[in-house]
């Protein structure tokens, strides 16, 4: 017996880009307001915000080699 959640309904979650872009950076930030983060839950895609994050994450630590190397 499996229980269904109510979001798994098999709805398409449709969500732009720019808005997977800004909740990624704010996550990164640590800020966040909860009526914005429930809002990303029903409209954005996870697989979307895993690609994003690592991409996010990716840049960061080449911004932070290009710096590194700059200073040294």
């Amino acid at each position: 017996m499996s229980s269904v959640h109510p979001s798994d309904s098999g709805v398409r979650r449709k969500g732009s880009l720019l808005r997977t872009v800004r909740a990624v950076a704010w996550s990164l930030i640590g800020l966040r307001k909860g009526s914005e983060y429930q809002q990303d839950l029903e409209k954005i895609n996870p697989l979307h915000i895993i690609v994003v994050g690592l991409l996010a994450i990716f840049l960061l630590v080449l911004s932070l080699i290009a710096v590194v190397n700059w200073v040294v």
